[in-house]
């Protein structure tokens, strides 16, 4: 007699990143389609999104981390029942890309997989005049050295905020059946035509 196994339909996505490089502003972004320019200090906040697809409830569980260190056993914890990575930095910050490396290492060691789930965000790409971080070289870094996928974005003016959530949900472990019903999600895509930044298209939803 065969047991029947379970599809997973509940994911938890984890956002890390130095304090002030929008992981709150890209969550709202996409959860409420709102911008705050003003930068509030956040230690943790789960944010939750359910969807209806067929007969089958998704949630979605948004995990908004601290960005300062003074947390490690919260941040350990977040890491370990994560289901998949966003990794957030500023191009106006050179520093904010090292403390993203610098996770990024401490997702292999605790899930002890070099291939974990992991999406790095460039945000901020509205600064143009103070872009202090190349798209180029972090894209040879994320996607030819660490094999994970790279986007930049823009929470303020939203650009790519969608098609980032929906590369984190490709990382996941949904069942491969949801993932087109999920992408058609588009009250967050942004209606004018703009320039957006290099991303991997490989295994991510048809957005159209």
């Amino acid at each position: 007699m065969s047991i029947a196994v379970k599809e997973k339909t509940d994911v938890r996505l984890v956002f890390l990143g130095a304090g002030g490089v929008g992981k709150t502003a890209l969550i709202h972004r996409f959860l409420q389609d709102t911008f705050d320019p003003k930068h509030r200090r956040t230690v943790e906040e789960i944010h939750r999104k359910e969807y209806e697809v067929g007969d089958v409830k998704v949630t979605i569980n948004i995990i908004d981390t601290s960005g300062s260190y003074s947390f490690p056993a919260m941040r350990k914890l977040s890491i370990q029942t994560g289901d998949a990575f966003a990794l957030v930095y500023s191009v106006d910050d050179p520093d904010s890309l090292e403390t993203v490396k610098r996770l990024r290492d401490e997702i292999i060691e605790l899930k002890e997989d070099k291939h974990a789930p992991i999406v790095v965000i460039g945000n901020k790409i509205d600064r143009h005049n103070e872009r202090l971080v190349s798209s180029r070289d972090v894209l040879a870094m994320v996607e030819l050295d660490w094999d994970h996928i790279f986007v930049e974005s823009s929470a303020k003016d939203n650009i790519n905020v969608l098609e980032a959530f929906m590369e984190l949900l490709q990382q996941t472990d949904l069942p491969s059946q949801l993932r087109p019903a999920l992408c058609r999600r588009r009250e967050t895509l942004p209606e004018k035509g703009s320039k957006h930044p290099p991303m991997n298209k490989t295994n991510s939803c048809l957005i159209s």
